[in-house]
């Protein structure tokens, strides 16, 4: 026979009191989402004529916003929590500059050899560039098959639109880009996916460049990025090819400068810049003396030091950040088979492989601190997870992937 306690009157009290609090509230928080959706819905509606003025069919308007009955939560969380970077460049580079990114990019080389030949020879921009923004774009289009990452890109853009008062003239626009890629038979509605901002498919266009660059590569009467890898990487050549982009050239030179000098700022041509005592890290002479190039220190004096020339810039036009415009450099010039820096990162520990890299987050995920992708890329998470550690063993928590860390782990 099994016994119970008595439970007092006042305790069954409590317990109602409790359960009919907490049905007040989601109440509360369901009335709150119904009224939020309706106001977007009153957003859509009103946006209408906007699209339509636009050139927006009104058939297109209907089948893209056809079962977008609210905005995407997940979208204005990573809107709102987007901090400028602020790691080192070693950091950024050592992500997405490794042997794992260059083995796959070479991998890749040889199985698209045939169309990445065509796409040199129609747009002049060398395979090894193009396989590297694939690579720091969707990882190869990994990424593009993580429904975590990717979103409906005409959900994800209204959402902007609707709630986001920095971002939302962006979202308009590219919101009625989007609709018009969908308008012109592309792509269809199911896979019209992008990023939380609205970048599309394996390079990671915005619809308005789409629009201005999208190329039909694989020739089926589609401008598909996002299944097709030769209209993605066509794409991708054919903007850089129309801002500038000089066949046959680099994009920069590691180079070594004479200690205790300063250098101007501008453009100098690479045999002015020999002449100020500024020379190539492999010894090799500069092969176009009279081509205009800029320094950069993005690590300072104590790290490796480049002269960026005109190509660098037109990387920029595809995303304007240093560190984005450098590591495709970098990425690509590993994947053509050049060797690595001369002069590595001024990194304040012992640096470990990708491979070592993914066994420290194994390490640290067996013992509780971390529970991300055992991927190798040392992210917000990752940091957080060696500094737990560090704290717990009384080691300085910087939070780097070191071989000391590893070192410890692996005795644990």
């Amino acid at each position: 026979m099994i016994r119970t306690r008595p439970v007092s009157i006042a305790r069954i009290g409590k317990t109602l009191a409790k359960i009919a609090a907490t049905a007040a509230l989601l109440s509360a928080l369901t009335t709150a989402n119904a009224f939020a959706d309706a106001k977007f819905q009153r957003w859509i509606a009103d946006f209408r004529s906007v699209a339509l003025k636009s050139g927006v069919s009104s058939a297109t308007f209907n089948r893209a916003f056809a079962g977008v009955t609210a905005p995407d939560p997940e979208v204005l969380q990573k809107a709102r929590y987007q901090p400028e970077f602020t790691a080192p460049v070693w950091d950024y580079i050592d992500n997405r500059v490794n042997e794992h990114s260059i083995a796959t990019g070479q991998a890749m080389a040889r199985q698209w050899n045939g169309w990445l030949a065509r796409i040199e020879q129609s747009f002049g921009v060398q395979r090894s560039i193009l396989l590297a923004i694939w690579s720091m774009e969707t990882n190869y289009g990994e990424i593009l098959k993580r429904d975590d990452v990717m979103r409906d890109a005409i959900r994800s853009l209204a959402t902007l639109a609707y709630a986001d008062r920095a971002r939302a003239k962006y979202a308009r626009t590219q919101l009625i880009a989007a609709m018009k890629i969908l308008q012109t038979g592309d792509i269809d509605r199911s896979h019209l996916t992008g990023s939380w901002a609205g970048a599309l498919g394996h390079t990671q266009f915005i619809p308005t460049s789409y629009q201005a660059y999208a190329v039909d590569m694989d020739g089926n009467g589609r401008r598909d990025i996002w299944t097709s890898v030769p209209d993605a990487l066509a794409t991708a050549a054919n903007l850089l090819k129309r801002n500038g982009w000089q066949p046959g050239r680099t994009w920069g030179y590691e180079v070594v400068l004479p200690a205790g000098r300063k250098f101007p700022s501008g453009s100098l041509t690479l045999a002015e810049w020999e002449r100020l005592g500024v020379v190539r890290a492999n010894g090799k002479p500069f092969p176009y003396p009279t081509e205009k190039a800029t320094l950069k220190v993005p690590d300072g004096r104590q790290g490796p030091a480049f002269l960026m020339t005109k190509n660098f810039f037109v990387l920029k036009r595809y995303n304007n950040a240093d560190k984005y415009a450098l590591g495709v450099g970098l990425l690509a010039d590993r994947i053509a088979g050049y060797p690595g820096l001369v002069r590595d990162w001024n990194r304040p520990f012992t640096p470990i492989s990708m491979q070592e890299r993914q066994e420290l987050q194994q390490h640290l995920q067996v013992l509780g601190y971390y529970d991300g992708n055992i991927d190798g890329k040392i992210g917000s998470a990752s940091r957080k997870a060696i500094e737990a550690f560090q704290k717990r063993n009384g080691l300085a928590p910087d939070g780097h992937p070191s071989k000391e860390v590893l070192s410890i782990l692996r005795r644990r």
